[in-house]
């Protein structure tokens, strides 16, 4: 195990001997660390903290810190994140609260990128990217593969849809639909999709014609979003569309916040 003579490791915190914990860290006595985790310098791990393997946290990161939430008591409620994810300079983590289900979640392969904050009871899937700057109020889902632009402000109890792409200064205060490209270049509004995170993750050209399809449906017809929703359930039950846009229309469906279109 190498850990640094000035860093700070309280009583009962696990750290497995694969571990490099650097100068001047903090970890608390509820963390939990997996194999092969490196904090590079000044990290702080607090409260009940559990971290899978392969993980690097950079300088002045604080993770599992108590949420910013006044109702919050210091009840022991966790933080949990998973493998191989790349946590940058001065990234901020709140632990969960206990109206919110108590755990915030971080998943695995993310890269979150310097002075990005997630607030309490967050959800981070796999492969994610979260740009410098990303502020994430609390209960926010970001799910699998999706890119979260640099100072992007999402408003608490919004889902980010699965390889989503979101430019740069974009506030977000409805949900982003799946595979779309939204920015605040063309006034907060999705145009269109992903079609190069798309192509990147292995979708074939006839997902990607389908998917064109149905955003057309949604963006480019006369019919408002419960019309077009109708019209691609019915292409998908007659085998025009497949399971991809199925997801589409079912993360439209169950969007409690509304979707920006």
């Amino acid at each position: 195990m190498s850990i640094h003579p000035t860093a700070i490791v309280a009583e009962g915190a696990t750290i497995p001997e694969s571990c490099m914990i650097g100068p001047y860290c903090t970890i608390g006595a509820d963390v939990v660390l997996g194999e092969r985790c490196q904090l590079i310098s000044h990290v702080v791990l607090d409260g009940h903290l559990t971290m899978g393997d392969d993980n690097r946290i950079f300088s002045f990161a604080c993770l599992g810190i108590a949420p910013q939430d006044l109702k919050y008591k210091g009840e022991p409620t966790q933080l949990v994140v998973g493998d191989k994810n790349d946590i940058r300079e001065y990234v901020t983590i709140s632990r969960g609260t206990s109206g919110g289900g108590g755990v915030t979640r971080i998943g695995s392969g993310c890269l979150i990128m310097a002075y990005t904050h997630i607030g309490h009871d967050s959800v981070i899937g796999d492969g994610c990217i979260l740009a410098n700057g990303a502020t994430l109020a609390g209960h926010v889902i970001v799910e699998d593969h999706a890119v979260v632009g640099a100072l992007n402000p999402i408003h608490q109890f919004c889902t980010i849809g699965t390889h989503a792409y979101i430019g740069g200064g974009t506030t977000i205060t409805q949900d982003v639909l799946p595979y779309s490209l939204t920015s605040i270049e063309r006034n907060n509004h999705a145009y269109g999709i992903n079609k190069v995170g798309l192509e990147r993750r292995g979708f074939t050209p006839e997902e990607i014609k389908q998917l064109r399809a149905a955003y057309r449906l949604l963006q480019a017809s006369k019919m408002n979003t419960s019309e077009a929703l109708a019209a691609i359930r019915e292409k998908i039950a007659s085998g025009e569309f497949g399971d991809k846009v199925a997801y589409l229309a079912d993360f439209i469906a169950r969007s409690q916040r509304g979707v920006i279109k």
